[in-house]
């Protein structure tokens, strides 16, 4: 069995693949604390709740954003199968050109979303990621990465504006009766989540526009159920796309 891993800022994603498919998946929040025999009385836990252990697994793949906690994933994976984990990054093979000032720059998980998007969609394509910040990543038509857009995510949005607002208490991102709120709550509710997606729906539109054409956008992250509804643009929506990638990745380099 194979434990794929997408480590982010504010959560890390985890599934287990058997078989070539998704045999089981969790999402927790991501913990820079957590000393490397933590981490593993949790991931064993988790396994547990399947009825595995991490001794069934024999690889290990990651893609993180968080530099420390790649240290204590590749601990874990030597620990567990007896080798270090698939990192993605420079010197593992993604089958997608990255045409970019600086692909080291790129986070592995915009190209592991890439990878996944035109596996499923096709080229070109764009991959809209609701997470701690929002993403906007762009494939042409040749299957090139090619780059994109990133803004401050949904969740991070409001935690700017209730720290910065003495008068504006916080409220539950849920999706607001109607676009003009007729109180401070609903008010709030329609300006985060609707300016949001609209935020998205022009940064679409832009990319659109330097294409040449529109594209299949797909939305993925946390968020995504949440948020696709409300952006016009959005017409696929998948929250284990960066799960889906890292197995593409994991076939490609065994």
């Amino acid at each position: 069995m194979i434990l794929a891993v997408d480590v982010g800022n504010t959560q890390t994603v985890l599934g287990l693949i058997e078989g070539g498919e998704l045999a089981g998946h969790w999402r927790i929040h991501t913990n820079t604390d957590l000393t490397d025999d933590e981490l593993r009385v949790k991931v064993d836990g988790l396994l547990a709740l399947d009825g595995r252990e991490l001794g069934d697994v024999d690889r290990v793949i990651v893609s993180s954003v968080v530099p420390s906690l790649t240290e204590s994933w590749t601990t874990l994976a030597q620990a567990a199968t007896g080798r270090a984990p698939m990192l993605v990054g420079p010197g593992l093979k993604t089958g997608i050109a990255i045409r970019y000032d600086n692909p080291a720059e790129v986070g592995a998980d915009r190209i592991v979303n890439a990878v996944a998007a035109v596996r499923d969609l096709g080229a070109p394509v764009i991959v809209v990621d609701f997470g701690t910040a929002t993403t906007v990543d762009v494939v042409d038509a040749a299957g090139t990465y090619i780059g994109g857009m990133i803004a401050p995510g949904l969740e991070t949005s409001a935690d700017a504006l209730f720290s910065k607002a003495a008068r504006l208490a916080k409220v539950d991102l849920e999706a607001p009766p109607k676009a003009i709120g007729t109180n401070t709550r609903a008010s709030i509710q329609a300006g985060l989540i609707l300016g949001a997606a609209a935020q998205v729906d022009g940064l679409v539109r832009k990319a659109w526009d330097e294409l040449g054409g529109s594209t299949p956008v797909v939305a993925t992250g946390g968020l995504a159920p949440r948020m696709a509804p409300f952006c016009e643009t959005v017409t696929a929506v998948d929250p284990d796309l960066t799960l889906k990638g890292l197995l593409l990745i994991h076939e490609l380099n065994s």
